[in-house]
């Protein structure tokens, strides 16, 4: 009987400690949520929380001699919380809206109601407060854009490479798609849509989006389907002389005629690379992975628009070795647009894991040691550009309240977020990380999630298996504090180690050029080679390596930047002519904003940048334009 009671009170005690861990892992859960997973939208006037936009339809007409986008948006609402007589918020951005009705009926019959265009602000445009009754299922707004809408860059054909037909094109992230579409303009309110697109006849319209045809329309009318919900920033159009080359059943590339064959070359491997993400962490959900190659003018590498990614003419540079943008972009097709940050505070959960899952890609197509290059690479640019950013950019979770988001785009979320991860694989091994991240994309598909939400799904699902491993990681730190931690991860490559030492010892006087093995050297190491001279470097010494090696004129982007780079900080002024001509050609903020920032540290340079800037401004995507407006003021 004693025993019987002892028995008893080990359950009764079990019981309680039980319940108290039980207890603590809830407490410690909305800890998590609490601190990092606030999902007010600062970026957004819209009111999803009252009443959410589930459904588009968009139907437009493309007027290149106007630079405006006339039509109307049908978006199909439900009530999600409040007292159901809440109005419809949502957000615009310079639209002339001429008319706005509402259903009650599914759609069938509309009717006019009452709305209201607030005042502007700088960075989040206006509210369009439409009162809207309260069984209403559908809302239509007839508007058209402005010339100087954010979202879109319209080319004259001469800005094309067929110089015979004029362009458009759209970038929606991050907050740009109010400026072409009314509508719920952040990312944790996703939308199905429909569009139908009205172009000149002799042009192809292409979105992100199923379309109901490959080749150019003899009624310049297209029509488009996205069944899967998808935030606002990824909805995409373009316009222009295209046509399609298709790689396999599921991969494609459009582009102008003239581009089209070294396109399809350069990015052969697609399929490939498809196949290796689909090994790493499941099934391709979008059926169609198409590539759209755009004008010089593109701000970025890439934007991963599911079905179809759009990039820059800079990654052809004839050998491959800049494919990994194809990779990063077709790895947003998980990290990204399956499973979405919340708000563009979470902006690391897009690319930090995207970043990390493109090495891994990488490494499965290539091998390990192209990817740890380029790994290598990019931690030493993360490490730079951090002494050139304030300590509020150099956190994971960064605060943007008042802010454009495009600010938040920096080298942190990509390559700090990286670095993460790679530490949380190191600690419990790489067959559990992966297991996890399958499991995180398994269960959370279409979903947008705070940090806050992935911290305690990567407690639940991961820490749980050892959890005397979870203290190792120090998320705190790495998530709010800047700089980078102590435990960084450093990526490992004895060839950029050795590119290094002869570089050191070319410099130091005990290595002569031509006796340097760089026949066989790959892309990475030819841009790590002058990326670790010493900065600046010496004029005589940059002749030099310019005459040996003709880096003024290289072919590939990376390493003609890194170069560019050096001229300016060398003022190697032979370099001078390609530098112009480049930053009036290319309008890819990542190369364009360092070389003006860099330009812009002396007189002489702000007089140069300003010089080159005022005939490369016309060229430049309007979220260049922005970015480089204030590096010059």
């Amino acid at each position: 009987m004693i025993e019987n009671v002892r028995l008893s009170l080990l359950l009764i005690l079990g019981g309680i400690l039980l319940g108290t861990a039980a207890c603590n892992k809830t407490v410690q859960k909305s800890e998590d949520i609490k601190r990092y997973g606030d999902r007010k939208d600062y970026h957004s006037f819209s009111n999803p929380e009252q009443i959410k936009v589930k459904h588009l339809v968009l139907d437009i007409t493309v007027l290149f001699e106007e630079k405006i986008l006339k039509g109307a948006a049908t978006l199909s609402v439900e009530r999600t919380g409040g007292q159901g007589t809440e109005p419809l918020i949502l957000d615009t951005r310079d639209l002339n809206i001429s008319a706005v009705e509402a259903s009650g009926d599914g759609g069938t019959k509309f009717a006019t109601v009452q709305y209201q265009l607030g005042a502007k602000d700088p960075i989040l445009g206006s509210p369009l407060t439409i009162q809207v009754p309260r069984n209403v299922t559908n809302v239509r707004v007839t508007y058209s854009t402005s010339p100087g809408a954010t979202a879109l860059q319209w080319l004259t054909p001469a800005q094309t490479a067929g110089k015979k037909e004029p362009f458009l094109y759209t970038q929606s992230q991050a907050i740009h798609a109010r400026s072409w579409i009314p509508i719920q303009d952040s990312p944790g309110v996703r939308v199905t849509y429909n569009a139908r697109v009205k172009t000149p006849k002799n042009l192809l319209a292409v979105m992100s989006a199923k379309s109901d045809r490959v080749g150019k329309s003899t009624t310049g009318q297209y029509g488009f389907s996205m069944q899967q919900p998808i935030p606002a920033y990824l909805i995409a159009l373009a316009v222009g002389d295209l046509e399609y080359h298709g790689l396999t059943s599921r991969t494609g590339i459009y582009a102008e005629p003239s581009v089209l064959p070294k396109a399809s070359k350069e990015f052969e491997d697609m399929d490939k690379l498809l196949r290796a993400a689909e090994s790493i962490y499941g099934v391709y959900q979008w059926e169609q992975y198409d590539v759209l190659v755009l004008p010089p003018s593109f701000p970025y590498g890439g934007m991963e628009n599911p079905r179809l990614t759009f990039v820059t003419p800079t990654l052809l540079a004839g050998d491959k070795s800049l494919v990994g943008v194809i990779s990063h972009e077709m790895a947003h097709s998980w990290s990204g647009n399956l499973v979405t940050n919340a708000t563009w505070r979470d902006f690391w959960l897009n690319e930090g894991f995207t970043t990390y899952f493109e090495r891994r890609i990488q490494e499965e197509v290539y091998g390990p040691a192209r990817a740890e290059m380029e790994a290598l690479i990019e931690k030493r640019q993360l490490e730079d550009e951090l002494k050139t950013l304030a300590p509020r950019d150099q956190v994971l979770y960064i605060d943007l309240k008042g802010r454009d988001p495009d600010e938040g785009s920096t080298l942190v979320p990509y390559v700090k977020g990286m670095l993460l991860l790679r530490l949380i694989e190191k600690t419990y091994d790489r067959e559990r990380f992966d297991a996890f991240l399958r499991g995180y994309f398994g269960q959370n598909p279409f979903q947008s999630i705070t940090t806050g939400e992935f911290i305690t799904y990567l407690k639940d699902h991961l820490y749980k298996e050892d959890e005397s491993l979870a203290n190792k990681v120090n998320l705190e730190e790495w998530l709010t504090k800047p700089g980078l931690p102590a435990d960084a991860p450093e990526p490992q490559s004895s060839a950029l180690n050795d590119v290094e030492k002869l570089g050191a010892a070319w410099v130091a006087g005990k290595q002569p050029l031509a006796g340097m093995p760089t026949a066989k050297w790959s892309a990475a190491e030819w841009q790590h080679f002058p990326a670790s001279m010493p900065k600046p470097l010496d004029k005589g010494k940059m002749a030099e390596l310019d005459k040996a090696f003709n880096l003024t004129k290289s072919g590939n982007a990376e390493i003609k930047f890194v170069w560019l780079m050096m001229t300016i900080r060398g003022k190697y002024e032979a370099a001078y002519p390609e530098l112009q001509s480049f930053l009036i050609e290319v309008g890819r903020r990542k190369y364009i904003r360092p070389l003006y920032q860099e330009l812009a540290k002396t007189p002489e340079g702000m007089v140069r940048a300003r010089a080159i800037y005022a005939k490369a401004r016309p060229g430049y995507h309007p979220i260049s334009s922005e970015t480089i407006d204030q590096i010059l003021k």
